[in-house]
């Protein structure tokens, strides 16, 4: 087997699993791990796979903090159909939070409620969004401002949020593990969502397929801790299937089920 035909053989096998070990891939190979360390450094080098201890994943675990403006150009279509589905989900007289991100700012295109809407934003994008509709009353948090997410984080948003309850956090991550739990790339935007989780009677995850699987350097909480996931149909069935037996209700937004305007 030449090195192209052993390299292949390799990418072939992260198709079909999210990572393998060294040691699997020297058996399955009949080579020695050094040989196959060889090739992951090439095939890692080229942008194929990822290396993490001793083992080679198909995608890079981490994620690095981009502006708002980059963000938003991923996965549009997606996270439009993410934002109707989480629409849904609004009832007459909530009280709902709503975090900071692309996604976030997606779905609050679709907020667009024929009744009283209490919602407090971390987001100046969205609280401006939202400014236009009457019957939305708008808090927007204080505090010191993120100028990649035009959001507020810091002592003034917590503060606020000690003193009140809501009945709905919307909340957009950076990365879905389901060992670490949920993140983001900022430690103070962390810390703020801890906060708006404990403020929220129900905690509510937005995040598209390409989260799962990826870690940001901040964690805001276990999985557990989530009540619902909204994403779209390119999650893996693995992934679904983890989330469910984790009592935590899943929504796959659908374009088939949807129509945008």
């Amino acid at each position: 087997m030449t090195k192209e035909d052993r390299q292949n053989a390799i990418l072939e096998e992260l198709m079909t699993r999210e990572s393998i070990l060294v040691s699997d891939l020297a058996d399955l190979l009949d080579v020695s791990s050094v040989t196959i360390r060889k090739d992951l450094t090439e095939l890692e080098s080229d942008g194929k796979l990822y290396r993490s201890h001793g083992k080679a994943i198909a995608i890079n675990p981490f994620t690095s903090n981009r502006s708002v403006n980059e963000k938003e150009k991923l996965s549009p279509e997606e996270k439009s159909l993410i934002g109707l589905e989480a629409a849904k989900l609004i009832e007459e007289n909530d009280s709902i939070i709503l975090a900071s991100g692309t996604t976030i700012q997606y779905f609050a295109r679709f907020i667009q409620p024929i009744h009283h809407l209490t919602v407090v934003s971390a987001s100046l994008q969205v609280s401006l969004g939202l400014s236009n509709n009457e019957n939305i009353e708008i808090i927007q948090l204080g505090g010191a401002l993120r100028h990649s997410s035009k959001s507020v984080v810091g002592f003034y948003s917590e503060q606020f949020l000690d003193s009140c309850y809501a009945s709905k956090l919307f909340l957009g991550v950076d990365g879905i593990d389901f060992d670490f739990g949920i993140t983001t790339t900022d430690m103070r935007e962390a810390y703020l969502n801890q906060r708006m989780m404990k403020t929220a009677q129900k905690t509510i995850v937005l995040a598209d397929a390409t989260k799962f699987g990826k870690k940001g350097f901040a964690k805001i909480s276990n999985l557990e801790d989530v009540d619902v996931i909204i994403t779209d149909e390119r999650i893996k069935p693995t992934e679904a299937a983890l989330i469910e037996e984790l009592g935590i209700k899943l929504i796959i937004a659908k374009k088939k089920d949807t129509e945008l305007t």
